[in-house]
């Protein structure tokens, strides 16, 4: 039997780190059955904390005014397409609501919110399973959606198969950015979105797609960018208490890595060969690092994954290994994966030729979510349960 240790990346603590184990536990049983999961708890020991609760940040100044009235941004790929999306899941609905006055509805006839608004009501009291794996919230976020003051001018100026489209992207959008605020470290890939995209919009009374996905509006990028900044100045506090142990993370990796380094060592003595590091983003630096500063006869396979590693041996920021050094012989075979939008994922065989095998995955989700979406894509597995000793 393999044994599979796995080293979590950074910022990731509990109760999140369960669910983490319990996703990638759920997905190597799929292509290696017998495997035993063994997870390496760094973060709880030895990962970064503000000792004096933060005093170093400075209080942010009052509240701005809003948003810039630029003009819009050039419409990008379907990935940055769903990445302003995220950060504003209402915008193509408020772009379709913009401009449109209220017109008049002859008597008896049905306003066009009726039938979307009663929708929206049914999913909020039903749910929708798929939408529902990506993040919490979702009827919750259907009851709101009906409520939303943009829902009557949108239902007028849109047909309504677009329309259902359209609040189903909103919708989906919600859910998964509040995954993301809350900083959870498993992300459903871009198949699961539009899969959920798909039902949501089939409730909402739009005919079924082949691909799963609608019409999609050109939205203005340049506001939701310009806000961003504001909003983050007044927020700093809010915002460095929810980053800080990811960013911290790495800085005291950096700096005092030993402690890190020595736990995974120990962990894995402890373990019954044949072992295989498994390394999310900072775990698979701390992995790599700890092969390299000494041998560890029982680790017969390396994997890091969405790994920064690479870069940081190119740039001399690797703490063991220093370009252009090569990799000690003792390290064992290197499988690295990475994420072609994934911005934290880089390549490692053009560096270690002969010892290194890249394989790139696309979960078709923008940065930062694509960080997070391997351990629900099943190329990840695959590729993870081809190269198990």
């Amino acid at each position: 039997m393999t044994t599979v240790v796995f080293t979590h990346g950074t910022g990731v603590r509990e109760p999140h780190l369960t669910t983490l184990l319990a996703q990638v536990a759920s997905g190597l049983a799929t292509t290696v059955p017998d495997a035993h999961l063994v997870a390496y708890r760094w973060g709880e020991q030895y990962g970064a904390r503000l000792a004096a609760g933060g005093v170093s940040i400075p209080e942010g100044p009052g509240t701005g005014t809003g948003r810039s009235a630029e003009g819009p941004d050039e419409q990008g790929d379907e990935a940055e397409e769903w990445a302003r999306l995220y950060g504003d899941p209402l915008a193509e609905l408020a772009q379709a609501a913009a401009g449109v006055s209220a017109g008049v509805t002859p008597p008896g006839a049905a306003f066009p919110d009726e039938r979307p608004r009663a929708l929206l009501l049914d999913l909020a009291a039903h749910g929708e399973p798929r939408a529902e794996l990506l993040g919490p919230g979702f009827p919750e976020a259907a009851a709101g959606l009906a409520r939303n003051p943009l829902l009557p001018p949108a239902a007028e100026a849109l047909d309504p198969e677009t329309l259902a489209w359209v609040l189903a992207r909103a919708l989906t959008a919600t859910v998964i950015a509040a995954a993301v605020e809350a900083d959870s470290p498993v992300q459903g890939d871009g198949d699961a979105r539009d899969a959920a995209v798909a039902e949501v919009a089939r409730r909402l009374g739009a005919v079924p797609a082949g691909t799963g996905r609608g019409p999609l509006l050109r939205m203005a990028g340049k506001p939701f960018v310009r806000l961003g900044s504001r909003y983050a100045v007044r927020r700093r506090r809010a915002l460095t208490d929810a980053a800080h142990p990811a960013a911290g993370d790495i800085l005291k990796y950096l700096a005092r890595g030993e402690d890190m380094r020595h736990g995974l060592r120990d962990l894995v003595m402890r373990q019954e060969p044949p072992v295989v590091l498994l390394g999310h983003s900072l775990g698979g630096i701390i992995s790599l690092d700890t092969l390299i500063s000494g041998p560890l006869p029982r680790v017969e396979l390396l994997v890091t994954v969405g790994s920064q590693g690479p870069f940081l041996y190119e740039m001399g920021a690797l703490p063991a290994l220093v370009h252009p050094d090569p990799l000690p012989a003792h390290v064992p075979p290197w499988l690295n994966l990475y994420d072609r939008r994934d911005l934290l994922g880089h390549a490692a065989e053009p560096l270690f030729p002969g010892r290194a095998q890249d394989v790139a995955t696309d979960s078709r989700q923008p940065f930062p979510v694509a960080h997070s979406a391997y351990w629900t894509d099943p190329t990840v597995y695959r590729a993870i349960g081809e190269r198990l000793p």
